[in-house]
């Protein structure tokens, strides 16, 4: 059988009866901090910009799904769009490798089933089959699209969405293969605009959504597709990797290695690749005290892949929240200054001090550090040596479990005037998944709704 069908095997037969404790656990963390990060992205434009597109596009329904943002309604499509720029508004989404499969995957979940268009007790085997599917692709694949300026969210998202909603709708083994195919033609997305600092990839997670929903949809509806989609002559693999693929390894992987035990949570609203960076600058800032006047310079030490990511070893002008949170140095320089980031100092763009402080502020790639690690050299005069502050680590460290992503959530929500009443009911609905009612969800959002 081929790659397509044997994610469609296994997806389809997903259930809450089947999945390991420790997933239907860290499934609803990611619930809950897709949710909760949604939630304190209220005073971002980018929800704003979509919403203004969605209806555009498919028009306001009144039967439609909810805009979480306004409380105005859509077409299941218009609400996955304008909702995934919600969800990431902070840049503060879950991370699986490289891709931000959450931020995807509820918004358009959320939608069908309000819709009616999928049961609450398939949601969260949905969630899990988007996260697998999308997941091992990823592993075998990101760190070659990435290198070739291809944005793992929507390459490997718009065949997650597919997979998740064909489990919603509980399609058959061949329909579900039929949808992943699809989702192969339609999928892709390039890293530019993390380069240039603007704003496009702040929607293709929701058009991952879209593409998804399409390749689905039209697999009900009896697409004829091709069954090499994936490992074809012409197919994703040789067309995205440029190399044969290993359908053998990839779906050896599923129901063993599980791709949701990997996904991460983001403390501070910047880029993954630079969470351990600005961790790592919090503690420098305390170790330095005074003597943070006399730094002459900060050679900060990344992975080889992190360095070449498009707009990490960037020094500005900066225009956009897009710039400053892919920007090392930004990232850097404003917590040595000012302590933790928050979106406000992320979009002070003229801060005199963070502005003199960059060009002091040097990346240099290092072989022996892990994606996630960091080791940070100061110089700061008097003849003394270097401090040198070296952090190890790993996707681990990142791995919260539910009380911790409600601690994080919560506290965003202190910084953006969210009641706490709402992180109430998202908790309330994550932890009884599959028997949760949506109306939770929705009640949440009319806080921000009101505060927006």
């Amino acid at each position: 059988m081929r790659l397509a069908g044997r994610f469609a095997e296994f997806s389809a037969q997903l259930a809450m009866g089947n999945l390991p404790q420790p997933v239907i656990e860290k499934a609803r963390a990611c619930v809950l901090n897709g949710y909760g990060i949604a939630l304190g992205s209220h005073p971002t434009p980018f929800f704003g910009v979509a919403e203004r597109a969605a209806l555009a596009m498919d028009g306001e329904r009144p039967d439609g799904a909810t805009l979480l943002g306004s409380g105005r309604r859509s077409t299941v499509a218009g609400a996955a769009l304008a909702n995934a720029a919600l969800f990431h508004g902070r840049a503060q989404e879950d991370t699986c490798g490289v891709a931000h499969f959450g931020a995807i995957l509820l918004p358009l979940l959320t939608a069908l089933v309000e819709r009616g268009e999928g049961r609450m007790e398939d949601f969260l085997p949905a969630l899990v089959a988007g996260y697998e599917v999308g997941g091992a692709l990823e592993s075998a694949y990101s760190a070659r699209t990435t290198a070739a300026g291809l944005r793992a969210s929507p390459l490997y998202g718009t065949i997650a969405a597919a997979a998740a909603t064909a489990r919603l709708w509980r399609l058959s083994v061949e329909r579900t293969a039929a949808a992943l195919s699809n989702a192969a033609s339609f999928t892709g997305g390039i890293l530019q605009s993390f380069g240039d600092g603007t704003d496009e990839w702040r929607y293709q997670v929701g058009m991952a959504g879209r593409n998804g929903l399409a390749a689905a949809t039209l697999a009900a509806n009896g697409s004829v597709s091709a069954a090499g989609a994936f490992e074809g002559h012409a197919g994703f693999t040789r067309a995205f990797v440029r190399a044969e693929c290993d359908a053998d390894a990839i779906a050896g992987g599923l129901g063993r290695d599980w791709s949701l035990l990997k996904v991460t949570f983001k403390p501070y609203p910047v880029c993954a690749l630079n969470q351990t960076p600005v961790r790592a600058s919090l503690l420098l800032r305390e170790r330095l005290g005074d003597r943070m006047d006399g730094l002459r310079g900060l050679r900060v030490y990344l992975n080889p892949t992190v360095v070449g990511y498009a707009g990490m070893d960037k020094e500005g002008p900066f225009q956009s929240v897009s710039g400053t949170l892919m920007s090392t140095q930004f990232c850097v320089a404003t917590t040595l200054l000012h302590g933790a980031p928050t979106i406000a100092r992320m979009a002070d763009f003229d801060d005199a001090a963070v502005k003199g402080l960059i060009p002091r502020i040097t990346l240099h790639a290092d072989e022996s550090l892990g994606l996630l690690a960091c080791r940070l050299e100061a110089d700061t005069g008097n003849g003394e040596p270097p401090s040198i502050l070296r952090m190890d680590t790993d996707h681990t460290e990142y791995s919260y479990d539910r009380a911790r992503v409600s601690t994080l959530v919560r506290g965003i929500g202190e910084e953006t005037g969210v009641a706490q009443r709402a992180y109430d009911r998202i908790e309330r609905f994550a932890a009884a998944l599959p028997d949760a009612d949506l109306d939770d969800v929705l009640a949440a959002f009319k806080e921000i709704q009101t505060a927006r």
